[in-house]
């Protein structure tokens, strides 16, 4: 289990996800007051992120809720998975692929019914790493400090000797609360820096003090 490992996010790390509006766009569209869709779609998107709901469900329930004919659902659900899926981070993408035998790779994302079927075969994330683990599989969202547990345990890795990198702060925080190295995603260069001081300094050995 002594083995070096990093631990990517998904979204705003190995995707680049900026918002596009198109929330306010169907609101707009549908002429229904600013903030709506989320009232409405709220339980629906937390079911949807802990797999508690089909794909095929939520489809059914946003043309419910916001009065959809079959073919603005399609459309609704299009724009929602065009943000999701933003575009690949081709640099930090390309570089976590040169670090395949250096080191244990992972990811741990949280996630949506239907994004580990559509990111692979965008993004072949399967092929990048060892071990996805996605919310919406495993029931549990990041900051709960089970998520951080579960993906470690996939990897056969100790928590101590993983670096997780996330673009959210608070899922930094929860990740060294279990006991993990973390880093805060802000650009490519500060964070390949700080992946390759990880993997210099290998394996914690009991004593030692991680890099912060």
């Amino acid at each position: 289990m002594t083995a070096t490992c990093v631990i990517l996010d998904i979204g705003g790390v190995l995707e680049i996800t900026p918002e596009t509006g198109w929330v306010q766009r169907w609101e707009e569209r549908l002429e229904l007051p600013l903030g709506t869709v989320t009232e409405r779609m709220h339980d629906v998107w937390r079911a949807g992120s802990v797999g508690s709901i089909s794909e095929l469900e939520v489809h059914e329930q946003v043309a419910l809720r916001l009065g959809l004919d079959s073919s603005q659902g399609e459309a609704f659900m299009a724009d929602l998975w065009t943000e999701y899926l933003g575009t690949p981070n081709e640099d930090l993408i390309d570089y976590v692929r040169g670090l395949q035998g250096r080191c244990r790779l992972g990811i741990l994302s949280n996630s949506f019914v239907g994004a580990r079927e559509r990111e692979t075969t965008l993004y072949h994330f399967d092929e990048l790493v060892e071990q996805i683990v996605y919310s919406h599989k495993i029931g549990i969202e990041k900051p709960d400090l089970r998520a951080f547990e579960a993906v470690c345990s996939s990897l056969n890795v100790r928590r101590e000797d993983c670096l997780f990198i996330d673009d959210v702060a608070v899922n930094v925080e929860a990740a060294q609360t279990a006991g993990m190295q973390a880093h805060l995603f802000e650009d490519n260069a500060r964070t390949i820096t700080r992946i390759e001081a990880h993997l210099a300094a290998g394996p914690l050995v009991p004593g030692r003090v991680p890099i912060a």
